[in-house]
C-alpha cells in the first residue's frame, strides 16, 4: 500500500481548550466550515472545529506550506466541489491548484484520526475510520451493519470478544465506503469487507490511538499500484 501518513488527535482535556480552538478556527478555516460548526451544539461544534483545524495544520505540514494559505476544497457527489462546501471528501487547493494530497478524517470517543497520502496522483482515494468497540454492542447491530457471511464469522466468537470483532468489521466498512465515495448512502449490510484490495486494519499503536480502539484504512487500488510502498468524512 502507498505511504499513508497518520496522526491521532486526543480529546479536549481542559475547558479552556475550546476557546483556543475557536480562535484557531477563525484564523484558519473557511466560512462554510465555521457556519457548519455554528449550527451544531457547542460541544459537537468545538470537536468539529478541532478536527478541521488539525486536518488543515496536518495538510500544511505534509505539503510544507503555511496552513493559512490552503483553501478548503471539499467534494461531494451530490453538491460538487469548492470553497463553499463544508462537507464531503476532504481536500485543499494551494495558490489556485489542487493540493496533491488525499485525506480522510474519522472521530470516535473524542479522538480524531487524520490520514493522508502525499503526492497523490489524480483520482487517488483514501478512507480511514476508528471506533470504540463498546459502541457496537446495541441490539440489532449485526442485522443493520453486517452481511450474512460476516454474521456467520461471528458465531463462534466468545461473547467478551464480540464488541472488538464487530468494531473491526465496522471500521473496515466505513473506511471502504469513504474511499469509494459512497459513505452511508450505501447500506453497510450489503458490503462485505472481509477481503478487499487496498483495505487493512490499523494497529491502534501504529495510529497513535488508545489500545482498545478499532481502526482501518482503505486506499484505492489504482493509487496502491502507483505508490512507493510503506505503512498504512466528514
Amino acid at each position: 500500500m502507498a505511504q499513508c501518513e497518520m496522526r491521532a488527535v486526543p480529546p479536549f482535556l481542559l475547558p479552556g481548550e475550546a476557546a483556543a480552538v475557536q480562535r484557531d478556527a477563525e484564523r484558519l478555516l473557511g466560512s462554510a466550515e465555521l457556519t457548519r460548526a455554528a449550527a451544531m451544539a457547542p460541544a459537537a461544534g468545538w470537536m468539529f472545529l478541532a478536527g478541521r483545524v488539525s486536518q488543515r495544520v496536518f495538510a500544511g505540514q505534509l505539503l510544507s506550506v503555511p496552513a493559512a494559505d490552503l483553501t478548503v476544497a471539499y467534494s461531494c457527489p451530490q453538491c460538487g466541489t469548492g470553497p463553499g462546501l463544508g462537507h464531503g471528501r476532504p481536500g485543499y487547493s494551494y495558490r489556485g491548484a489542487p493540493a496533491p494530497l488525499a485525506l480522510s478524517l474519522s472521530r470516535a470517543g473524542g479522538w480524531t484520526l487524520l490520514a493522508a497520502v502525499v503526492d497523490a496522483s489524480p483520482g487517488t482515494r483514501l478512507g480511514a475510520d476508528i471506533e470504540e468497540p463498546a459502541r457496537t454492542g446495541f441490539d440489532g447491530f449485526d442485522e443493520v451493519a453486517l452481511t450474512p457471511a460476516e454474521r456467520r464469522t461471528l458465531r463462534d466468537v466468545k461473547a467478551e470478544l464480540l464488541p472488538a470483532a464487530r468494531a473491526r468489521l465496522w471500521t473496515r466498512k466505513e473506511a471502504w465506503l469513504k474511499m469509494a465515495g459512497d459513505g452511508l448512502r450505501t447500506a453497510p449490510s450489503t458490503v462485505d469487507v472481509r477481503e478487499r484490495p487496498g483495505l487493512r486494519d490499523l494497529d491502534p499503536a501504529e495510529a497513535g490511538l488508545p489500545p482498545h480502539f478499532a481502526a482501518a484504512v482503505a486506499l484505492s487500488v489504482r493509487a496502491q499500484a502507483s505508490g512507493s510502498g510503506g505503512s498504512g468524512s466528514s
